[in-house]
Parts: C-alpha cells; structure tokens; sequence
C-alpha cells in the first residue's frame, strides 16, 4: 500500500534519481567515501526527503521553504555529476543518460511549487 507521499510523480521522480546515484557512486574511489560520494548521495535523498517533510507543514511557506531546500540539493546533485564526470568517475554516457532525469525532477519541483503557491486548501502564510 502506498503512502500518500507515494502517488506524487515528482516524490516518485526524485526517489528514482535517489536511486540511480546510489548505483552509478558505488564504484567510486574509496578514498571518495567521505568526500563526493557522501555529498551527492545527500544531496540526493535531500530531494525526496524535503519533499516528504514539506507536505506535512501546515503553513505554505514552511512547505515552500522545504521545496526551496530540494530544489537546492538538486543543484547540488547536477554539480557533483559534472565533477564526477570531469574527475573520470562516472563516463560521459553515463552523465549522458542521467542529466535528464534531473531536469525532469527540476521541471516536476518548479510544477509542485507553483501548485502549492496556488493551493486553496492550505493555510497560507
């Protein structure tokens, strides 16, 4: 059974980047442990987690301040795949097929966003 967080496509989305980074930062360098592995693999779940908090604040601009928090550690994920990829640690066909789907989750949060804003069933403040 799916909790409510669940049926989001955008939570769904950015849960799947989580995912794919988890992969593609498994066969980094050891000596990457603490340093971009931990940090993308943050910011990573920093996405859908903020998501998941965000929905359950009662005002609009707590659950805004929660969607600023993700839309920030998507940033901060496209970086560390760029660096990733200039270090040699990922391929380019690799960066390739996953910078897509941060645009997507991008576009999905930039979405979510706007229909918070609009949301007549919240409290707004």
């Amino acid at each position: 059974m799916a909790t409510n967080f669940e049926s989001l496509v955008v939570w769904q989305k950015s849960h799947e980047l989580t995912l794919k980074i988890y992969e593609i930062t498994k066969d980094f360098p050891r000596e990457e442990i603490f340093g971009i592995t931990s940090q993308i693999r943050r910011a990573a779940y920093s996405i859908p987690a903020n998501i998941v908090e965000g929905r359950k604040k009662s005002t609009t601009a707590h659950k805004l301040s929660f969607l600023s928090h993700s839309i920030g550690s998507l940033e901060e994920v496209k970086y560390f795949l760029l660096l990733s990829k200039d270090l040699a640690y990922i391929t380019q066909t690799i960066y390739d097929e996953i910078f897509p789907l941060t645009e997507e989750v991008g576009r999905l949060l930039s979405g979510y966003e706007k229909f918070t804003k609009n949301d007549n069933f919240g409290s707004r403040t």
